[in-house]
């Protein structure tokens, strides 16, 4: 047993002489940022010419651990044992390290060792740059103190490992799927209250005061201006406000119509579909993308319920019947929008008790769904512990095979 700086044992961001033996015409994998994930999530089916990729971007080869250096995908544990490249070489985002394990060390346990905890937090701390743009050092990497036990030690503890984890990311898996399954489950319960026999149908530009009507078309940025809401927006409209872009007020000017007010619906109408989000009065004054439609709610008219329609599956169903004809990307018409039709409750009392029954709906779905949040967080920080606890010589993975793990470590 000794332990060794990562230098000794490993190359950072080697040379890799397999690529310059390629001809400019020959094809390998590319491998963008958005395509390093862990756990069998790695995409390396993108394929580019050498010379297209000869400068500019890093190389690697079968076999070498790719570090994202960047954060937050640092942080988040996403390195990577590559392997199955077309030619056994590729190139990608600069925003990787390579480290190309030596006969010293295992490549799993290589790859085990840079997904503990005392690496990311250490990793973390060494970062430089400016907020939303800092970068691990390749110094760190080259420094970094590493236990180094035998090999065939090395290979019980990643074979240990490859077994524990991969039992835990199928508990995850399997979360994501209950997750879809109750997202399924609301969305009928919500279809199911609107398709009322008492309810009256109507089209949807009868419970509006005005025509629904896009946002600005080119916006540009300014420090100070009128605060901007765009589709991203949606997904978090009250957490988000005091962090929106802000347009000049002579842009906003030019676009009055959808200078919001409180209780004006907004809605994505321009790739994404269904979003949707109510102004609180925080954001009243603001105003909004193109890809954002504002709806105002007519006089007795609830704006809470037509934010709820608006996330129905029969909602869906006809805007996928509008933009089916689209070629480029899917874009929602304001005319289109207004003639959808509906099953609307006749007074306000009816409406009254259609939201509590949808927002009831909407409650258990969230409770269920922050329930489900937790565990995989659980999960995740158990996952980390027991890789930091088998990496580190905490236990025998010899004798903890086939013993139950809590909190990450195994128990009797």
């Amino acid at each position: 047993m000794s332990n060794v700086r990562l230098r000794h044992v490993a190359q950072i961001n080697p040379l890799t002489p397999a690529f310059d033996r390629l001809e400019d015409e020959d094809q390998l994998t590319f491998v963008p940022m958005e395509s390093v994930w862990p756990d069998g999530r790695m995409d390396i089916s993108r394929v580019r010419m050498k010379s297209t990729v000869a400068t500019g971007y890093t190389r690697f080869q079968d076999g070498d651990v790719l570090v994202p250096k960047i954060t937050p995908t640092f942080e988040a544990g996403r390195s990577v044992l590559i392997g199955g490249l077309l030619g056994g070489v590729g190139a990608g985002t600069t925003e990787l390290h390579i480290v190309r394990p030596g006969h010293r060390i295992d490549p799993r346990f290589l790859l085990y060792t840079v997904n503990t905890h005392a690496f990311l937090r250490l990793g973390a701390a060494e970062m430089y740059g400016v907020a939303g743009q800092q970068r691990v050092p390749d110094s760190f990497l080259r420094d970094l103190p590493v236990r180094l036990p035998s090999i065939p030690e090395q290979r019980r503890v990643a074979d240990f490992l490859d077994a524990e984890t991969a039992r835990i990311d199928k508990l995850i898996q399997l979360r994501k799927l209950q997750n879809a399954r109750l997202n399924e489950r609301a969305s009928s319960a919500l279809d199911h209250a609107f398709q009322n026999p008492a309810h009256r149908p109507t089209r949807l530009k009868y419970l509006l005061a005005v025509k629904p009507r896009y946002g600005v078309l080119v916006p540009s940025f300014v420090d100070d201006g009128v605060r901007f809401i765009r589709v991203n927006d949606l997904l978090d409209l009250t957490g988000r406000a005091e962090s929106l872009v802000c347009i000049p007020r002579e842009l906003s000017s030019q676009y009055p119509r959808t200078v919001t007010r409180a209780g004006d619906v907004l809605l994505s109408v321009v790739g994404t579909m269904g979003r949707s989000a109510i102004v609180h009065p925080e954001l009243a004054g603001a105003n909004v993308a193109r890809a954002v439609a504002s709806l105002r709610a007519a006089p007795k008219v609830r704006p809470e319920l037509i934010s709820t329609w608006l996330t129905t599956p029969e909602f869906l169903r006809q805007t996928v019947d509008a933009t089916s004809s689209d070629t480029a990307q899917p874009t929602l018409g304001m005319e289109d929008l207004s003639n959808f039709t509906l099953s609307w409750p006749a007074d306000m009392q009816s409406q009254t008790r259609l939201f509590r029954a949808t927002n009831e709906i909407r409650m258990h779905q969230e409770s269920l769904r922050q329930a489900f949040k937790r565990q995989d967080r659980l999960l995740a920080e158990r996952r980390q512990a027991l890789i930091t606890a088998a990496v580190n010589g905490q236990f025998d993975v010899s004798t903890a095979s086939g013993r139950n793990v809590t909190d990450g470590v195994p128990t009797a």
